[in-house]
């Protein structure tokens, strides 16, 4: 399935049982809650999905296994971190050959490349591939920002077709779409700054809580694209103590916790992450606690395209 780069992305956790081996059946049942939920395609092996914990093989086999699970109703998106350019580009052409519709593509990892490295970095992998290609801005996490100008380079590739804004700076969203028009498609990459960077002209989103609340990331989307913007404010305030989850470096863990909660994961993570104990732990569940305690109606909400949601 062509991917659209609009609509609701989830940064899926990877499911590991308590051996740290691939949990595919959970994986399963998460996928099915997504595609249930509305999203527009799925993430595989991003941060929040331990990507730098797993072996090749585990990516192909996660990979795989979602393009068999969904069957074509929505695509599937493998991200690309890796240090060298060679080994990017071995593991995109890797990519197309497991199935995955699309790449999310971060800057070299560990060495910080200068502006033109980058770029060429970018450019390297984009002319390996027909794939189309979502570019990762986020200087806070990975130390590279891609700017405007970097952009304006990489416009003559055309299969490099959007970017997961995750710059903190919610003027971005307008600094882009002043230069480039709809050249590039921008999905927010912070959940707290949803509901922010929808209204000034986001396509979509790259969302962590998504992993275990699907539905309601889905309506959130779907009001602030209708408009109804008193709604949507409704619910973001609800939701804004667990998206907080998704801004700390323990967001792996966090979110794991509130799917355990939802159905739709487990704790298990792999070393040299641990699951979470004492005082932070019960700060955590309390969080997601009083979340679930004061869960909200998603039928009170009418919004175009949120029928399969509101008739579960």
């Amino acid at each position: 399935m062509a991917v659209q780069w609009k609509g609701v992305y989830p940064a899926l956790t990877t499911k590991f049982t308590e051996e740290e081996t691939l949990d595919l059946d959970l994986f399963g049942r998460n996928l099915d809650a997504q595609l249930s939920a509305g999203v527009a395609g799925v993430i595989i092996g991003g941060s929040l999905g331990e990507a730098s914990t797993l072996v090749l093989e585990e990516k192909a086999e996660l990979v795989r296994f979602a393009v068999e699970r969904l069957k074509g109703r929505i695509p599937v998106i493998l991200n690309i971190a890796e240090g060298a350019t060679r080994d990017a580009v071995k593991q995109t052409a890797l990519a197309a050959q497991w199935g995955a519709e699309g790449l999310m593509l971060l800057p070299p990892m560990r060495y910080k490349s200068d502006e033109r490295e980058t770029v060429q970095y970018f450019r390297s992998v984009a002319e390996s591939t027909a794939l189309p290609i979502m570019l990762y801005n986020n200087p806070v996490d990975y130390k590279i920002e891609i700017t405007p100008a970097m952009f304006e380079e990489l416009a003559a590739c055309d299969n490099i077709k959007a970017v997961k804004e995750s710059t903190r700076d919610v003027t971005n969203v307008i600094r882009m779409r002043n230069r480039f028009g709809n050249r590039f498609s921008i999905l927010c990459g912070v959940d707290t700054l949803t509901l922010e960077e929808l209204v000034t002209g986001a396509d979509g989103l790259v969302a962590g809580l998504v992993c275990a609340f699907p539905e309601e990331t889905v309506v959130l989307y779907n009001l602030v694209k209708a408009g109804q913007i008193k709604e949507a404010l409704e619910l973001y305030r609800w939701f804004m103590p667990l998206l907080e989850l998704d801004i700390h470096p323990k967001l792996v863990q966090y979110i794991k916790l509130a799917e355990t909660y939802t159905g739709l994961g487990s704790e298990h993570v792999r070393a040299p992450r641990l699951k979470l104990q004492g005082e932070e732990r019960k700060r955590i569940r309390q969080t997601i606690e009083q979340a679930l305690a004061t869960r909200p109606d998603l039928a009170k909400f009418a919004a175009p395209g949120m029928s399969r949601v509101l008739e579960k």
